[in-house]
């Protein structure tokens, strides 16, 4: 654990805290009644209320959209099954700058319903909701899927044997067993749309702000670092009680249930009704998910000649001090190291927090671990230009930083991969090696090792997906002659004219096709055991 603990404390802990302080101290004073006079501001308590009321509204709306998918990838079998299920995935491991510029591209200025029917959505609450939808209905299907594939058919058959009609089976029997999971994929995607940045930042516009946006304006605009930490501690605090909430409804899932075998639940679709919730899934996935992707690659080639990606390698004078181009090998490069750092440290937080020996302050460890994709990457960002300025930890020039801040992304999707294969590994095959005189390392190698490998390297691919994908802190500390894709595309879509938004569409192409392959290659590795997130 000394690893991971210190990797948190000074990259996580330290950074948020000189940021909190900075804000909240006046000459070595804390002034908490500040909290009060954020609260009283008619704006900030707007701000409140949107960002709860939209997550909110997107969470009911992906579920609704996605538990009948849920259903359709548990109990049907059906040719292009594995295919599909890697396109339901692709949104969630996009960069949220790329959703949100495949959005811009279907209901913006100029964009595919503006073409057709001359509607706009990019000025409306709905394009938000809709981009939510998009990016996390993959989170709901293999949360829920993933469970409800397991469960035994035959409960609910008995049910119905008994003089209980279809939808009571289904609401006392399924239901019932389903809602563990159903809840922690609800209270994720709430997770993740109370924090949004990137959808919103470029979809929202001056009109719409949630927290995360909001502690950016105040950040980097008006430099208020007062009111940044007021919002940051509000966050945190919201955060935090979201994370328990999630842990509790994990627990109940893993102990209150008697699960199959997966492959034994699924058949192939059996009569009208069933075809037709097939086609109906079939239909939403195309036309919310593939649609937006399909319209931003359109859009990036609508330079005759591929026009915008060649026009990516020429010098700009503007907000570029390279070729935009050049964006792509600054994430992959920046990315391998930060999937290296978080493999590192979360393989060793998942070893411990394995261990039977392991105390409760370890165990509590592992919610910690789960703070970076709440807490404000704003905050964390620009936490790092104000904390790490000092020897011996003056790194605010260095390349490492960008790595380090994405690695804080990724760790969590280590442990969360690698700690069920971990726990499944039988003790008594270590204990088997260790009598035999085998090393505790050489016991890891030879016994662990094998059986982990397939989910450390599907662990490799999230982390690198995530990396490749972090804009929140990126946005702060990437120097302007090593700009990240997200960055850069984030960059190019603030500056007007057709040529800066073809080339952000062209970017953002590029960076879905690599994000798309990486999880293609994670798809070919998932295993039952190690398949859901």
């Amino acid at each position: 654990m000394a690893a991971p603990v210190a990797f948190f404390a000074v990259f996580f802990a330290y950074p948020v805290a000189v940021i909190v302080a900075r804000g909240m101290k006046t000459d070595g004073t804390w002034h908490l009644g500040r909290i009060g006079e954020v609260l009283a501001q008619s704006d900030v308590r707007h701000v409140l209320w949107f960002t709860t009321w939209q997550a909110l509204v997107s969470t009911a709306l992906t579920l609704l959209v996605a538990l009948p998918g849920a259903y359709v990838f548990a109990r049907f079998d059906f040719p292009g099954k594995q295919v599909l299920r890697a396109v339901v995935t692709v949104p969630f491991v996009l960069p949220t700058v790329v959703v949100g510029t495949a959005f811009l591209a279907m209901v913006g200025r100029g964009g595919l319903l503006d073409e057709l029917w001359g509607v706009r959505l990019d000025t409306t609450v709905w394009a938000i909701l809709l981009a939510h939808v998009f990016f996390n209905y993959a989170v709901v299907v293999r949360t829920v899927g993933g469970l409800w594939a397991q469960l035994d058919p035959r409960q609910e058959e008995a049910a119905r044997m008994l003089g209980a009609s279809q939808l009571k089976a289904w609401r006392q029997v399924t239901l019932p067993a389903l809602a563990p999971a159903v809840a922690a994929s609800a209270l994720m995607v709430f997770l993740f749309t109370f924090t949004s940045f990137g959808v919103v930042q470029i979809l929202g516009g001056p009109t719409f702000s949630t927290l995360e946006v909001e502690i950016y304006r105040q950040t980097s605009e008006i430099f208020d670092l007062s009111t940044a930490a007021v919002l940051t501690l509000i966050q945190f605090v919201a955060v935090g009680a979201i994370l328990a909430l999630h842990a509790w409804t994990v627990r109940r899932r893993e102990t209150a249930l008697r699960l199959v075998d997966a492959s034994v639940t699924a058949r192939r679709p059996r009569g009208t009704g069933q075809w037709t919730l097939l086609g109906g899934v079939l239909l939403t996935v195309t036309v919310l998910l593939v649609l937006p992707l399909a319209v931003l690659v359109q859009r990036s080639l609508d330079a005759p000649g591929f026009g915008y990606y060649r026009a990516l390698t020429g010098e700009d004078g503007g907000v570029f001090l390279v070729p935009p181009i050049e964006a792509i090998g600054n994430s992959l490069s920046y990315a391998v190291a930060a999937t290296l750092i978080a493999v590192l440290i979360g393989g060793l937080a998942a070893v411990a927090l394995t261990r039977r020996d392991a105390g409760r302050l370890v165990r509590g460890f592992d919610a910690l671990l789960m703070l970076p994709l709440g807490v404000s990457a704003v905050t964390v960002g620009f936490g790092f230009l104000i904390s790490l300025d000092e020897p011996p930890l003056d790194l605010r020039s260095s390349w490492i930083l960008v790595p380090l801040a994405q690695a804080l992304v990724g760790v969590p999707f280590v442990v969360r991969t690698m700690l069920p294969v971990l726990r499944a590994v039988d003790v008594r095959l270590r204990e088997a090696a260790s009598v035999l005189g085998a090393s505790p390392w050489r016991v890891w190698r030879e016994v662990d090792l094998p059986m982990v490998r397939r989910a450390l390297l599907i662990a490799a691919g999230f982390a690198f997906a995530v990396s490749l994908g972090e804009f929140g802190a990126t946005v702060f500390i990437a120097r302007p002659d090593r700009p990240t894709l997200p960055v850069a595309v984030a960059r190019l879509l603030g500056r007007p004219g057709d040529l800066n938004y073809g080339q952000a569409m062209a970017l953002s192409t590029i960076l879905m096709v690599v994000c798309a392959v990486a999880l293609l290659v994670l798809e070919r590795l998932r295993t039952d055991r190690t398949g859901e997130f």
